[in-house]
C-alpha cells in the first residue's frame, strides 16, 4: 500500500490510457498526476475528447490505465481485480449519474439501501444508515414512495442518499447536468453543494459546462489528454469564479464551442 498523508482521498500519479498499437497510437490521457484532499470539491473541465471522461473512467475502476497508478485513500486501484475490485467500488465510491438510475420497482427507501445490501451489511445497520441519510438530505417523507411517484428534485435527492449512504471516500459524478434542463440543473448543483459542504463528501466532476464547473472550489482543464491549467476558486464570488473560467476556456483556442 502506498504511503499517503491522511487528507488524500486520491492520487493520480502519471496517469496514460493508450488506444491503439505502435506507430498508430491515440493518446486519451498523457501523463496526468494530481491529487484530492478529503472535502474538496474538484471539477475536470475540457472539450469533447480532451480525455476527462476516459481520465473518470479510470478513476472509477470503469477503465484500465496504460501506465501510472491511482490510489484511493492509499489504496492502489490499478493492482486490484475481480471481485477485489468489485468489492472496493462498492465500499469507496459513490456515483452521481445525469439520469438517477433509480430503480421503479423499488421505494426510495430501497434504492439508498441497495448499495448497503449488495455489500452485505447488517439489516439493522442498514436500516439506521437509510434513515440518517434520508434526515440530512430532507428526504424522509417520502421513503416508502416509488421513484414515480415523487417529484424530480426528490428522486436527484434519492440518488444522492444511494451514492453517499456507503460514505464512500469520493464520489464521482460525470456530466450530472448534461440532461437537465435549467432548473433541475440548478437543484442538482445546490445539492452537490450541500453535499460537500454539510455532510463533508468528497467530489470530483466532470463536466464541458462553464456554470456547472463554477459550483467547484478547484477546476482541472484538461486539452489533448494533458492538464492544460488549474484554477483555484479561493476568496472569489461564484460569478467571479464563473468568469475566471470563461476567461481560461477562451484562452484554451478553439474550443469555446464545445466547453460551453
Amino acid at each position: 500500500m502506498n504511503e499517503k498523508r491522511n487528507d488524500t482521498i486520491l492520487q493520480a500519479e502519471n496517469i496514460q490510457k493508450y488506444y491503439g498499437v505502435r506507430g498508430n497510437l491515440v493518446k486519451a490521457v498523457d501523463r496526468i498526476s494530481f491529487e484530492v484532499k478529503k472535502g474538496e470539491f474538484l471539477g475536470i473541465m475540457g472539450a469533447s475528447g480532451s480525455g476527462k471522461t476516459t481520465l473518470l473512467n479510470c478513476i472509477s475502476t470503469i477503465d484500465t490505465v496504460t501506465g501510472g497508478h491511482i490510489y484511493v485513500e492509499g489504496q492502489d486501484v490499478t493492482a486490484l481485480k475481480g471481485s477485489r475490485l468489485a468489492g472496493f467500488r462498492g465500499r469507496k465510491l459513490g456515483f452521481i449519474f445525469q439520469d438517477f438510475n433509480l430503480l421503479d420497482t423499488l421505494t426510495a427507501r430501497e434504492n439508498i439501501a441497495l448499495p448497503l445490501s449488495v455489500s452485505g451489511v447488517k439489516p439493522g445497520e442498514i436500516t439506521k444508515r437509510v434513515a440518517q441519510t434520508a434526515e440530512a438530505l430532507n428526504i424522509t417523507a417520502v421513503l416508502d414512495k416509488f421513484p414515480w411517484e415523487i417529484s424530480g428534485g426528490q428522486q436527484q435527492r434519492v440518488a444522492a442518499a444511494r451514492a453517499v449512504v456507503t460514505d464512500p471516500a469520493l464520489i464521482l459524478a460525470d456530466e450530472p447536468t448534461g440532461s437537465l434542463d435549467s432548473g433541475s440543473s440548478r437543484m442538482l448543483l445546490n445539492l452537490l453543494g450541500d453535499l460537500n459542504r454539510r455532510l463533508g463528501a468528497t467530489i470530483l466532476m466532470v463536466t464541458h459546462d462553464a456554470y456547472t464547473a463554477s459550483c467547484c472550489r478547484r477546476i482541472l482543464f484538461i486539452r489533448d489528454g494533458r492538464i492544460f491549467r488549474e484554477l483555484r476558486r479561493g476568496a472569489d464570488s461564484r460569478a467571479g469564479f464563473f468568469t475566471r473560467i470563461l476567461e481560461t476556456v477562451s484562452e484554451m483556442g478553439g474550443e469555446q464551442d464545445d466547453l460551453m
